[in-house]
């Protein structure tokens, strides 16, 4: 099997660096947000401050398992953090990243609290009715 010319693997690493570099910086600014310490957020993950400090350095790759972990805790979408996200269409209607993530989690409630919720939901919204 012939092996790629070394330019390939150079251009993929200095590549793979600025993604993770703006991977990192997006993760500190989420972060910030949300007024957490990178420790409060590596605890919450159950990894060192020092591998948080090095994930929003861009000098250590992030462990995809660990995204959408990430994404909850830090109330944004796994796009946002990979820097996926598309241009926001003018008049586009529908859940934000944040309230689709927040039906995700009650959807985890047990049956009693999601009623709870859906009850103060309608009460909500027949109150904004015209």
């Amino acid at each position: 099997m012939a092996s790629l010319p070394q330019w390939v693997h150079t251009m993929a690493s200095s590549q793979d660096k600025a993604f993770y570099q703006a991977m990192g910086k997006r993760l500190a600014q989420f972060r910030k947000a949300q007024n957490m310490t990178q420790t409060q957020l590596a605890e919450a993950l159950g990894i060192s401050q020092q591998t948080m400090a090095h994930y929003e350095g861009g000098k250590l790759r992030i462990a995809v398992a660990l995204l959408p972990q990430l994404a909850v805790l830090l109330a944004v979408s796994v796009e946002e953090i990979i820097g996926d996200q598309k241009p926001a269409t003018k008049g586009k209607r529908g859940p934000t990243p944040r309230l689709q993530r927040q039906v995700e989690l009650i959807g985890q409630l047990p049956r009693t609290k999601q009623k709870f919720v859906m009850e103060m939901l309608d009460t909500v919204i027949q109150q904004q009715a015209p």
